[in-house]
């Protein structure tokens, strides 16, 4: 089957049918972070309350399920300080744990990110203290795992490490059980620079590792997005024992995750199947297989996290509707528009490549519909 995309013409290969594995992953402690699909017939402009398709939305999470991944729910992934307002987040967080508790423990099988984004006017430590606590409260209420997201109203009024370790120590003195502590780069999101307490990051670093030692009973792991392999290596071997390291590296994950890093990733949201499939030949020993199907994802997922990164949901939410997830290619607050139509076909020429596109022949005609629209 041939299609031709801005850049000349592709032939596509024929699709893989990846197995689901009979269970998660023994070696590694796995989580998708998961979109949101919004309501095609809602007003999901920009600015506008997110208007969300909570069927689709939830049917993807079993998806995923299915392959035997956690889902991390709530986060930037789910455009989080990117459209999903709170009174969104706060359902998205309930309807997932209630969907997972038809599994088993919604605390094993979804973990949903706390923190300060309802309250854009905190100014005081003790407001953003405030704010964390009332959106983990809800997280705990609804049954699932915590992960204490970065705050952008943190990163505004902090004047060094002590501001941070003042309100995380609070937070996870706090705690009913181990949460996850999520350290997101700049490249992400450009409010969170210098968070920790320094924009040099090996001093953001000792004061992060510091936090975590003083409270490492109840911190479960730490979620870090730097793009910085080298960084991820020393930090891992720097955790005090018991504290996980879950990659969020979305360039260099296959040897990150092969070499002993845990992983919550928003490129799994995308590459399940595929992702499920290495992570069973690696607890079977077999690093040729792992590295012979991870390997075609990491040109995927480095064009779809390009800069801006922050705009990596587009690519996200676009593969979900070629792979018939849902029905149509739209997203909270108008962001299917952030990213080009020579920047998605080429998304669509490395999901294939990878293996991808469960349904070549649905994929063809959704794409070819959106050249149309686009006048091609």
């Amino acid at each position: 089957m041939r299609i031709v995309l801005p850049g000349g013409e592709h032939t596509l290969r024929e699709p893989v049918a990846w197995e689901r594995p009979a269970g998660p992953p023994r070696g590694r402690v796995v989580y998708a972070a998961a979109h949101v699909v919004a309501d095609p017939l809602g007003d999901n402009t920009p600015g506008a309350p997110a208007a969300v398709d909570w069927d689709a939305t939830l049917r993807f999470r079993r998806h995923l399920w299915s392959y035997g991944l956690r889902v991390a729910d709530a986060m930037d992934t789910a455009q989080r300080n990117m459209g999903l307002d709170w009174p969104a987040t706060r359902e998205l967080i309930r309807r997932s744990a209630a969907a997972a508790a038809e599994l088993g423990d919604p605390a094993e099988l979804v973990a949903c990110g706390a923190g300060t984004d309802h309250a854009p006017g905190a100014a005081t430590l003790e407001e953003v203290t405030a704010a964390y606590t009332e959106q983990a409260e809800a997280v705990r209420e609804a049954g699932a795992g915590v992960i204490l997201m970065a705050s952008r109203q943190l990163a505004a009024i902090a004047r060094g490490p002590e501001d941070y370790h003042a309100v995380y120590g609070k937070l996870l003195s706090q705690a009913d059980r181990p949460v996850i502590l999520h350290w997101l780069g700049e490249m992400f999101d450009p409010n969170l620079a210098g968070y920790w307490g320094s924009r040099d990051v090996a001093e953001a670093t000792a004061s992060f590792l510091e936090l975590i030692r003083e409270h490492a009973a109840v911190v479960e792991g730490v979620k870090v997005s730097l793009l910085d392999a080298d960084h991820e290596v020393a930090l891992r071997a720097a955790l005090p024992e018991g504290v996980r390291l879950y990659t969020g590296d979305d360039f260099n994950y296959p040897s990150l995750i092969a070499s002993g890093s845990h992983a919550l990733l928003g490129i799994f949201d995308a590459i399940a199947p595929a992702a499920a499939a290495a992570l069973a030949a690696l607890d079977a020993g077999d690093t040729a297989r792992y590295d012979e199907i991870m390997g075609p994802t990491v040109p995927l997922s480095r064009k779809i996290f390009e800069t801006p990164t922050y705009h990596y949901k587009t690519g996200i939410v676009f593969l979900a509707w070629l792979n018939g997830h849902q029905d149509a290619f739209t997203m909270v607050n108008g962001a299917q528009a952030s990213r080009s139509l020579p920047h998605l076909a080429e998304v669509f020429r490395l999901a294939d490549r990878a293996g991808l596109l469960a349904d070549p022949e649905m994929a063809v005609h959704r794409m070819r519909s959106l050249l149309a629209v686009h006048g091609c």
